[in-house]
C-alpha cells in the first residue's frame, strides 16, 4: 500500500463513489466484503430448503408454481452473490467449501422449521420483508459488484414479500382453523425475523466499520425499528396480532418501545444449536455430493471445447 492508494480509496468513499474490482482496497475492506457477501450468498442457498420442503405439498397448482418460482429466484440470488464475491479473488469452490466445513455462517433465520403451509406466508411477509429493509440500502454499497447485484435481488424480494402477505391474507379470510394457523406462524417467525438485523449496534463487532466504509448505510437498530414500524399497519390490514404486547409507536409511526429480544437464542442458533442447523447443513452437503457428477461433466465438456482440433 502507498499513501497515494489509500488517499484515492478514501476519496472515493468520501465522494460516495464505487470501489470496483481492479481498484486498490485495504485488505480489511476486502475481507469484510468477502465475509458479508459470501454469508449472504450462503443464506440464499440454504434458504431454499425451508420453502422447498413445501413445493410438493402446496395446496394448489397455482401455489406450487409460485413457490417453485420463488425458490428458483433464491438460487439465482445465491449465484449473483457468489459471482460478485468472486470478483474479490475468492472462488465459489472456496466459499462452498467453507460453508460445508462449518467455517462460514449463513443467516440464523433459516434454522427454524416450517411445519405448516402458513409458514410460507410468514416467511414471505416477515423474513423477506426484513430482507428488503436490510438490503435496499445495500444497493448503494460502496463495492460496485455487490451494489449492482442487490438491485435485481431487492426487486424480486419485493414480490416474495407480497406473496407472503397474500398467503396470510387468504388464510385470515378463511376458517377459524386457518386463521389460527396463520397467527401461530407469525408468532413463531416474528422474533427471529427481528434478529436478522443483527445484535444491537453497541454490541455488533462489524457494524460501525462497515458503515464507515459505506458498505452499510444504517445501523442494525435503526433498520430493525423501520421494519417493525412497517409491519404494524400491515398487521392491522391482515387482522394479525404482532406477538409483542410492549410494542408502541408514536404519532408519526416511529417505534418508541418494544419488548426485549432474546439474544441468547440468536447466539445459540449461530453456534449451531438451532432447531434445524444440523439438518440444513447435512442436506446441503448431500446435495453437493449428489451434484458432483454434474460438475465433473461440465468441467470435462469445457476442457474438450477448449481444444477445437480435438473435437474435430
Amino acid at each position: 500500500m502507498t499513501t497515494r492508494e489509500q488517499a484515492r480509496f478514501d476519496e472515493l468513499l468520501e465522494a460516495d463513489s464505487r470501489i470496483e474490482p481492479r481498484d486498490w482496497m485495504p485488505d480489511a475492506y476486502r475481507k469484510t466484503l468477502v465475509r458479508q457477501m459470501s454469508q449472504h450468498a450462503h443464506s440464499e442457498i440454504i434458504g431454499m430448503q425451508p420453502e422447498g420442503n413445501w413445493i410438493a405439498r402446496a395446496p394448489s397448482l397455482k401455489r406450487k408454481a409460485i413457490l417453485m418460482a420463488k425458490v428458483q429466484d433464491e438460487a439465482g440470488h445465491g449465484l449473483y452473490l457468489y459471482s460478485a464475491t468472486a470478483t474479490l479473488g475468492t472462488t465459489r469452490d472456496a466459499m462452498t467449501g467453507a460453508l460445508l466445513e462449518g467455517k462460514a455462517r449463513y443467516s440464523s433465520i433459516f434454522n427454524y422449521p416450517t411445519p405448516t403451509w402458513a409458514d410460507m406466508g410468514a416467511i414471505g411477509w416477515l423474513v423477506d420483508g426484513a430482507a428488503i429493509v436490510n438490503q435496499v440500502p445495500l444497493c448503494r454499497a460502496s463495492y460496485g459488484p455487490y451494489a449492482r447485484a442487490m438491485v435485481r435481488i431487492c426487486k424480486e424480494e419485493s414480490f416474495h414479500q407480497r406473496q407472503g402477505f397474500e398467503i396470510l391474507l387468504s388464510l385470515m379470510n378463511g376458517t377459524p382453523a386457518q386463521r389460527e394457523m396463520a397467527q401461530d406462524a407469525v408468532d413463531r417467525w416474528y422474533w427471529p425475523s427481528l434478529m436478522m438485523f443483527g445484535p444491537p449496534d453497541d454490541e455488533s463487532p462489524n457494524s460501525a466499520q462497515s458503515m464507515a466504509w459505506n458498505i452499510k448505510r444504517f445501523g442494525n437498530d435503526e433498520l430493525r425499528n423501520r421494519f417493525v414500524a412497517m409491519l404494524v399497519p400491515q398487521a392491522e390490514a391482515l387482522g394479525i396480532t404482532l406477538p409483542d404486547p410492549e410494542l408502541r409507536l408514536d404519532g408519526d409511526g416511529s417505534v418508541v418501545a418494544m419488548g426485549p429480544i432474546d439474544w441468547s437464542e440468536f447466539e445459540a442458533v449461530l453456534k449451531g444449536n438451532g432447531p434445524c442447523n444440523a439438518q440444513r447443513i447435512q442436506h446441503r452437503r448431500q446435495a453437493h455430493e449428489d451434484g458432483a457428477w454434474v460438475r465433473e461433466a461440465a468441467a470435462a465438456y469445457a476442457e474438450r471445447m477448449s481444444h477445437p482440433k480435438a473435437v474435430a
